[in-house]
């Protein structure tokens, strides 16, 4: 992994920080969804505004293309980050460059925060420009990058601009990679990932990484059923890439030199269509009606990964056992959340959980606040599990 500076080797107290954080909430009509961004990201701001730094803080906000979209303004955002800054009062300039920023950045005060308008309106930050990038780079005297959720993407304020100025990696990014080296550099073993999700084609750089990294590899989900027809198992009418059939035989057989036992369902949860109260029946696979559809694990399957996983060390989750949207196909997934949430609140288990789907599903099953550590992170995330640089970490080594 990339050696990387942190803010303990900055020297802030008067200097103007420029902090790209990952601000980029769900909104609707000008109110914040869920602010979990925005209160991960709040303690380093109030780390560096307390050491006397002047902090600027740079985000997105959606995909505007390149043009200003008042839907899109992070205005709001705001009064949230003020409220999660203890009541601070964050100062908004209207853009992220040119007078309405140099004017905010030089009316500030040590200690204080302005948040600086969507970064996205302008078409040289998803560009990776060096003109955009030397222009928000004159707003500061240092660079901390604390959105590693942004940092599998080479635009402007995550790789250019650390580039030009003294760059460190922020609390929240500095958390997130010493987290994720704990789970592919040295973990302590035995060592798990449960994949999930609904294609096998989606995470076959995932799957193939972590074939060669794991002691066991415990595919769920949708993409299971692809394994299963590889093996020759009739999975009805459920979800499955039959052309990937050859490309699930190479990832078990990378998975069997590596040593890395490949883990699939030993029954499911079957329906006619996935509907809220259908009826279902829990089947042995080989079993699977010719009309059906597998749409979760069934009880022998959450048996068994209960006790893979009270063996386990550190454990890597990545997507749904089930269809967990829909209950009670959500039950398999819950089931076994609940397990490693209680080993981790034990502390003889590491638990790192991401992923939209992921996420979701731990926060459906209550635990997402028990397991040791969920990232909020998404394709940046996914780019890591499939061993891929970050351009915005790497830009921190640079």
């Amino acid at each position: 992994m990339t050696e990387f500076k942190t803010v303990d080797d900055l020297r802030v107290k008067g200097k103007r920080v420029l902090v790209r954080a990952d601000l980029n909430v769900p909104m609707k009509d000008g109110r914040i969804g869920d602010a979990t961004r925005i209160e991960r990201t709040a303690p380093g701001l109030i780390e560096l505004a307390d050491k006397g730094a002047k902090v600027i803080v740079i985000s997105h906000l959606g995909r505007p293309g390149g043009r200003v979209d008042d839907g899109l303004s992070l205005r709001p955002v705001a009064d949230a980050l003020s409220r999660a800054l203890d009541g601070r009062r964050v100062a908004f300039a209207g853009d992220c460059i040119g007078m309405q920023a140099e004017t905010a950045v030089a009316a500030m005060n040590e200690g204080d925060v302005v948040l600086l308008e969507n970064l996205r309106f302008h078409p040289g930050e998803e560009l990776n420009d060096a003109a955009f990038a030397a222009r928000l780079a004159a707003l500061g005297d240092v660079y901390v990058n604390d959105a590693f959720s942004t940092a599998h993407r080479a635009h402007a304020s995550t790789e250019a601009v650390a580039r030009l100025l003294p760059s460190a990696a922020g609390r929240l990014m500095q958390a997130e990679l010493d987290t994720l080296a704990k789970i592919l550099g040295n973990p302590d073993r035995p060592v798990v990932a449960v994949v999930g999700g609904a294609k096998i084609s989606t995470k076959m750089g995932v799957l193939g990484n972590l074939s060669g990294k794991m002691d066991q590899l415990i595919i769920g989900g949708a993409m299971a059923n692809t394994f299963l027809h590889a093996r020759g198992v009739d999975v009805g009418r459920s979800l499955c890439e039959p052309d990937m059939a050859e490309a699930a035989h190479d990832i078990e057989a990378a998975a069997r030199a590596a040593g890395c036992e490949m883990v699939l369902p030993k029954d499911a949860v079957v329906a006619s269509e996935l509907k809220e109260g259908v009826a279902c029946e829990t089947v042995s696979l080989g079993s699977v009606p010719a009309d059906a559809m597998i749409l979760d694990v069934g009880p022998a399957t959450v048996a068994d990964l209960k006790e893979r996983i009270e063996g386990c060390r550190t454990l890597l989750w990545n997507g749904p056992l089930g269809a967990f949207e829909v209950s009670p196909f959500d039950a398999g997934t819950t089931e076994v959340a609940r397990a490693v949430a209680r080993l981790s609140a034990g502390g003889g288990l590491l638990s790192v959980a991401g992923g939209g789907d992921t996420v979701a599903a731990l926060v459906r099953a209550g635990v997402v606040d028990e397991f040791s550590y969920v990232t909020t992170a998404g394709g940046a995330f996914l780019e890591w599990l499939e061993g891929k640089t970050l351009p915005g970490v790497a830009a921190l080594g640079a």
